[in-house]
């Protein structure tokens, strides 16, 4: 079939959720003999190696629109005065919109497969012409919700509004399109109220984990006893990092001082990079290899209180072998069993007793973190995971 895909990121590297997520659904969708057409954004340049690594699964064409910041910042005033979300404005841009209209009209897509609610606004004008597919991905609006209660006092007001928009937007764009995926149970269940009409469900079509990369490393030389990646230029997981360093690992510390701390990841803002200055901390920034990171940890932390989504560190480190501790927020949408395959906990003197408690018992670790790695064989698959969303864009 010709399948029409609009993303808000170029999808290459895989560096963040959504790329990573819409990298691995084209390559699988591609292999089964798809005609994918790639519409999308990027608010930084595409290099010819990205162009080289996403070219190939678009046999019928990729058109990357450059966001720049003068349009981005009138449209995110547009977006205000209209009563829109932020991020919606953020996003939208009126040259993008008639590359799109023209590309609907050249290619003529039997399905239409919207990344976001964020690109959602580019389809406005095209409702009930061509089938088509939203994918959520996480529960947005919850998750700014969750950031607006512990933001600062002046940062409070703004974050309520556009959590209080974003619900709206999403329960909007709802009725434009024929099928709607999510990423999780957690998520689709925070999006309960777009979801109502039985008619049109909430589809869940998790992630998936390639565990022929991520695979364990058993001669990997320690180099840290503790590590916590991801996109640490991501509200979220800054939060994580700060509170890991800063309120987790003194208590740590206390039974393990010689206990290091890696943060890594891409992007990292300003309040990771202070971290650096503790000692037994190091911000390594961005890496061409993360597994040379997990495989020198003894244990992963993703001390999630905020944001929306499955994690997919937690699916990284899981497949690498790695002993794992998180919060209730990360695995509400992961599914493991606390105990079993990770441990669970949701303050800081919990979470610092079970990294603790993996630091002085090795045997209990090897059991968690083979536990662990059997679970999401069994549960996350890219391919199984997408043959799901293809169900839905041939049906």
């Amino acid at each position: 079939m010709k399948l029409l895909v609009l993303l808000s990121r170029f999808p290459y590297p895989l560096d963040k959720g959504d790329k990573l997520r819409a990298y691995h659904q084209l390559r699988y969708l591609a292999g089964q003999g798809h005609e994918i057409a790639l519409f999308c954004l990027s608010d930084e340049p595409v290099s010819a190696t990205m162009l080289a690594a996403v070219e190939p699964l678009c046999r019928g064409g990729l058109t990357v629109h450059r966001l720049r910041r003068p349009g981005m910042a009138r449209q995110m005033a547009h977006a205000l005065a209209q009563g829109r979300p932020l991020q919606v404005g953020y996003f939208y841009n009126p040259t993008a919109q008639q590359l799109l209209d023209k590309v609907l009209v050249e290619f003529r897509p039997d399905h239409v497969y919207c990344q976001l609610v964020r690109m959602a606004e580019y389809l406005r004008p095209h409702g009930g012409r061509w089938p088509m597919t939203l994918d959520y991905m996480d529960a947005f609006s919850a998750g700014m919700a969750r950031r607006a209660a512990v933001a600062s006092a002046w940062q409070r007001p703004v974050l309520a509004l556009e959590a209080r928009r974003l619900a709206a937007y999403e329960a909007e764009v709802f009725g434009w399109f024929r099928h709607h995926t999510v990423i999780s149970p957690a998520d689709a269940h925070q999006l309960a109220h777009v979801g109502a009409d039985a008619k049109l469900p909430l589809h869940v079509v998790p992630n998936g984990i390639d565990l022929t990369y991520f695979q364990p490393q058993t001669s990997a030389a320690l180099a840290h006893e503790i590590l916590f990646c991801g996109n640490m230029g991501y509200y979220p997981n800054v939060d994580a990092a700060g509170w890991l360093a800063n309120e987790i690992m003194p208590l740590v510390r206390a039974t393990h001082p010689a206990a290091r701390l890696l943060l890594a990841g891409t992007t990292p803002a300003p309040r990771v990079l202070a971290l650096a200055r503790q000692p037994g901390t190091t911000v390594s920034g961005w890496l061409p290899d993360i597994r040379a990171a997990y495989a020198g940890a003894r244990v992963f932390v993703a001390p999630m209180r905020l944001g929306s989504g499955l994690q997919n560190k937690l699916l990284e480190a899981l497949a690498m072998g790695r002993p794992c501790v998180t919060t209730s927020l990360a695995n509400n949408a992961l599914g493991a069993t606390p105990g079993h395959h990770l441990l669970v906990a949701d303050t800081a003197p919990a979470l610092a007793e079970a990294i603790s408690g993996l630091l002085t018992d090795e045997a209990e670790a090897a059991r968690i973190a083979a536990a662990g790695r059997t679970f999401v064989a069994e549960t996350y698959d890219w391919a199984s995971a997408t043959s799901r969303l293809e169900v839905l864009l041939v049906g």
